[in-house]
């Protein structure tokens, strides 16, 4: 009798989660009235447009161009993200969506892990989405992948600082971190939530709620 040889499980990649994620955006917004991409965003002082060009900016800049921006900006990291911006935002919001689908399958990116550009892919979409009302049901596995690389995290967004001395629990899904008051709810609003996006925290329960909703 041959015993079988042990098979090893292999997680996938995620720039293929960072490339489906920004198809569908695309897909979303191939219709918006002018008003529309003027409307503002879930990101402060920036209208769905721009946020767009955000993207499309992130999905440009090698480590190289990122780190000469910077020192072009003398260290001001929010001046080069409005440098790189600029540089991606088009004459037209067709400009600015044509410029972004030439992306969709880049593996661009700043010096930053892959898992981040997937959090840009989703929570900026989300800063997009929520105002205009549109809704995407995000795979589940994506989702967790997302939320537990952020919860041990505070390289871009300092997520790990803020949960700290609270148990998060996903209602629809396995995430699940941290111990103390309780914050729960889907694990797409546990993730906006995390990232300091007040528009999700009346899709949370639990007693930690007030406390994460003060450190946003």
């Amino acid at each position: 009798m041959t015993r079988a040889e042990p098979t090893t499980r292999r997680a996938p990649g995620i720039w293929p989660l960072v490339h489906a994620e920004r198809a569908a955006l695309a897909a979303d917004l191939a219709d918006l009235t002018d008003e529309q991409w003027a409307r503002p965003s879930l990101c402060t002082e920036l209208t769905v447009r721009e946020v767009l060009a955000h993207l499309t900016a992130g999905a440009s800049l090698t480590p190289a161009r990122w780190f000469a921006g910077v020192i072009r900006c003398r260290f001001d990291f929010d001046k080069q993200v409005a440098m790189r911006l600029a540089e991606q935002l088009g004459a037209t919001p067709a400009e600015t969506l044509a410029r972004f689908r030439r992306v969709t399958t880049s593996t661009t990116k700043p010096p930053l892990p892959v898992v981040a550009m997937l959090g840009e892919a989703i929570v900026h979409a989300e800063d997009i989405r929520r105002p205009l009302g549109i809704h995407r049901d995000y795979p589940i596995d994506t989702l967790t992948r997302l939320a537990e690389y952020y919860q041990g995290s505070d390289l871009v967004v300092p997520v790990k600082k803020r949960i700290a001395g609270l148990r998060l629990a996903a209602t629809d899904g396995p995430f699940a971190t941290g111990s103390g008051p309780l914050v729960s709810g889907t694990t797409l609003a546990l993730t906006m939530a995390m990232t300091g996006r007040t528009a999700y925290f009346d899709e949370l329960d639990g007693d930690g709620v007030a406390t994460l909703r003060d450190r946003a």
